[in-house]
C-alpha cells in the first residue's frame, strides 16, 4: 500500500485564522501531504465572517462549517448534530480516512464518531497532556476512552505525551506512533547580522495564561533585572494573566526593561524572535511546544521548564531546563547568559533544518494512514464490545451513544441517499504553480 494515495478529511475546532500548535501542525502536514499526491480536506468551525469554503496555499480544501465556537474556540457539544453535515462532506469529497486532531476538540471528537458509525478509518493525533486528579481532567480523559475505544490509529507529538495518552484512554501502545511537530525553518531564519552582546534581550512568546506559566514570569523577570542590570525583556502574547504583568511593571518601576507587545500575529513571530538572545518558556504543561523550535530556528538559546515533552524537543547544548520554581528559572536564565558567547545563530539555525522537517512527518504520518487502513472491518455489535470496555456504567452510555447514531446515520441514508448527494469535481493546482509553492518549503 506504499503507493496508495489517500483522501484525507483532516478534523479540529483549531484552525486558521486562529493561530497555534495545532493549527500549525495541521497547515504544515496538509500541505506536505498534498505534496506527496494526497488529497487532503479540512473541516472546522466558522470564524467570524469567515464561513463556507475556502481555498488556500497548494490547493488545499477547508470546510468553515457554520458553527459558532462557544468556549476556548470550541463548538457547543451537540453529539448528533454534526452528523449530517459531516456525512455530506465525507460523500461529496470521496475521504477514505478521517484524521482528528486534539482532545480538546468537540468537533473532532464529533466526527470520529460519525466517522466510525458510516465504517470510516480513522486515526486522532493528540497534542496536549493532561492530570488524572483534577475533576476538569477526569471528566476530559473519559470523553477521551470513549473516542479512542474505536479508533483505527493514534499519533502523539512526544514520548512523554505518548505515555499520557496510552494511561488516559486505555488505548493499546502498540496502536499509538510518535510523530514529532517540526518547524519551517524557511520562515524562521536568524537576523542578518548577529546581535552584539552589551544589551541581552530575553523574548517570551505565549498565551498569557496559568498553564503557560504566565505567574511564572510575574516572580522570575523581575528577580533577573535585579540581577543582570544589562537584560530587558520583551513579552508577546495576551490573556487573563496580562494585568498581572503589566502590575509587576508598575510595582517594579520596570517601563523601560519590560516591553509587553500585546498579540503578536503569527507573520510577526520571526520578527520579534531575531530582536532577542534568549527565548524563555515557563510552561506548566507542555506536550512538545513548537515555540521553542521556532525560537531555536531563528538562533535564540532557549531556556525552559522541565515539563511534559519538552526535555525531548531540543540537544541538551540548545537548551537550559529548569525546574517550574522562580528560583530554579533565575539560575537557568543566569546560565543561558553565560553561555551565549558561545552560540551561533546561524549554526543553530542550520542544526534545525537537520532535526526537524515537515516532509518527514508527513512521510511517517503517511506509513500511519497505511497500518489504518489496514485494519479489518468491524461491525456494529463488534464495536460495542470495545465501549463495554470502558466502564460498568459509563460503557453502557457509550453503547447507548452509539447505537443511536446509527440509527440516525441510517435514517439519513432514508432521508437523502448517498447517490443524491453531488460529488464534488477534482481539482489540481497548474504544474508550475505547484512547484513554485513546493520549492517555498525545500
Amino acid at each position: 500500500m506504499a503507493d496508495q494515495k489517500h483522501r484525507i478529511l483532516m478534523v479540529s475546532d483549531f484552525f486558521f485564522p486562529n493561530f497555534g500548535g495545532v493549527e500549525s501542525h495541521i497547515y504544515y502536514l496538509s500541505q506536505c501531504l498534498l505534496k506527496l499526491g494526497h488529497k487532503v480536506v479540512v473541516m472546522t468551525h466558522a470564524y467570524g465572517n469567515r464561513s463556507g469554503v475556502r481555498y488556500m496555499t497548494g490547493g488545499l480544501k477547508v470546510y468553515y462549517v457554520p458553527w459558532r465556537p462557544f468556549l476556548m474556540q470550541n463548538t457547543l457539544p451537540t453529539v448528533y448534530g454534526t452528523l449530517p453535515i459531516v456525512r455530506t462532506i465525507l460523500v461529496r469529497e470521496k475521504i477514505s480516512l478521517v484524521h482528528g486532531h486534539q482532545a480538546f476538540s468537540t468537533l473532532c471528537h464529533e466526527a470520529l464518531m460519525h466517522a466510525r458509525t458510516m465504517g470510516y478509518k480513522v486515526v486522532f493525533t493528540d497534542h496536549s497532556l493532561y492530570g488524572f486528579a483534577d475533576i476538569g481532567s477526569i471528566h476530559m480523559n473519559k470523553v477521551l476512552q470513549f473516542t479512542l475505544a474505536d479508533v483505527s490509529q493514534a499519533i502523539c507529538v512526544s514520548h512523554t505525551s505518548k505515555e499520557n495518552t496510552v494511561l488516559r484512554s486505555g488505548l493499546p501502545p502498540e496502536k499509538v506512533f510518535m510523530i514529532p511537530n517540526a518547524v519551517d525553518t524557511a520562515m524562521f531564519k536568524p537576523a542578518p547580522e548577529r546581535l552584539g552582546n552589551d544589551e541581552i534581550i530575553i523574548v517570551v512568546i505565549s498565551r498569557l495564561v496559568y498553564r503557560k506559566g504566565a505567574d511564572l514570569l510575574v516572580e522570575v523577570i523581575p528577580e533577573i533585572c535585579r540581577l543582570y542590570p544589562n537584560v530587558r525583556f520583551i513579552v508577546g502574547g495576551d490573556g487573563p494573566k496580562r494585568v498581572r504583568l503589566e502590575e509587576m511593571r508598575e510595582k517594579h518601576s520596570l517601563q523601560d526593561r519590560v516591553e509587553m507587545l500585546g498579540s503578536v500575529p503569527h507573520a510577526h513571530v520571526r520578527s520579534v524572535l531575531i530582536s532577542g538572545h534568549i527565548f524563555l518558556n515557563s510552561s506548566l504543561t507542555e506536550a512538545f511546544c513548537i515555540a521553542i523550535l521556532e525560537a531555536a530556528s531563528c538562533g535564540l538559546l532557549t531556556v525552559s521548564t522541565r515539563v511534559g515533552g519538552v526535555p525531548e524537543v531540543l540537544p541538551e547544548d540548545m537548551i537550559v531546563l529548569a525546574e517550574p520554581d522562580p528560583s530554579d528559572m533565575v539560575r537557568a536564565t543566569g546560565k543561558a547568559i553565560s553561555l551565549l558567547p558561545n552560540i551561533d545563530p546561524q549554526q543553530m539555525h542550520n542544526r534545525m533544518k537537520k532535526l526537524y522537517d515537515w516532509h518527514d512527518v508527513a512521510k511517517r504520518t503517511e506509513i500511519v494512514y497505511d497500518r489504518a487502513l489496514k485494519c479489518p472491518d468491524q461491525n456494529l455489535l463488534e464495536r460495542l464490545s470495545r465501549y463495554l470496555s470502558c466502564g460498568s456504567w459509563a460503557g453502557k452510555i457509550f453503547c447507548f451513544v452509539m447505537i443511536i447514531d446509527s440509527l440516525l446515520w441510517r435514517l439519513l441514508q432514508l432521508w437523502q441517499p448517498t447517490e443524491e448527494i453531488e460529488e464534488v469535481p477534482e481539482f489540481t493546482l497548474p504544474r508550475h504553480q505547484d512547484e513554485e509553492i513546493i520549492s517555498n518549503f525545500n
